[in-house]
């Protein structure tokens, strides 16, 4: 690891910490930990992922453990205004029959898979997530990418267990529209 790469990576990762965290200093804690792990343990690195993927997956089970152990100490704050807002945005894409308005229908994405692979397609979908609230985009990650169960979700959030899955909807909701616009039609419609 060079640097240059240990820098850009500590940047991203003390980012995505903060927002799990909430917290700078534990933020920074768990990323320094990962880091020193990572650069202890470079022996460990098969090669079978990218290297930015195994120092994330450091950072992830150290944030797992804090969540954890943060959630059996201290409940976390209550969700803010910027929730209310996203929740007015949400109940705009349907009628009162609860069907999609024509205009803020799923569009087609062609194939996906493909775009797992593109690494701009991933430059996107952080932009999509940083747009999201910020309470939303912590019980989405906390759910999709650190794979807590609902439960551990609830209680690190301090949320009931249908808000949970309510805030999911809006946050998968509110990911697609971004991805519809800036990804897969980019160019058909303007963002």
């Amino acid at each position: 690891m060079d640097n240059a790469f240990v820098e850009q990576v500590r940047r991203d990762m003390l980012a995505f910490a903060q927002l799990q965290l909430r917290d700078a200093a534990l933020a920074e804690d768990a990323v320094q930990d990962a880091l020193t792990a990572a650069l202890t343990g470079g022996q460990d690195f098969a090669g079978r992922s990218a290297l930015k993927t195994w120092v994330f997956g450091i950072l992830r089970h150290k944030i797992v453990d804090l969540i954890r152990q943060q959630s059996r100490t201290t409940p976390i704050s209550a969700f803010g205004d910027d929730e209310d807002s996203m929740d007015q945005a949400f109940d705009r894409l349907f009628k009162d029959n609860a069907h999609w308005q024509p205009a803020h229908r799923p569009a087609a994405w062609g194939d996906p898979e493909a775009s797992l692979r593109d690494k701009h397609f991933w430059a996107v979908f952080d932009a999509c997530l940083t747009h999201l609230p910020k309470n939303t985009a912590r019980v989405f990650m906390m759910r999709e990418f650190l794979e807590l169960d609902t439960g551990e979700v609830c209680t690190a959030a301090g949320i009931s267990t249908s808000n949970c899955h309510v805030i999911l909807h809006r946050a998968r909701s509110a990911l697609r529209g971004c991805l519809e616009k800036s990804w897969f039609l980019a160019g058909e419609r303007p963002c």
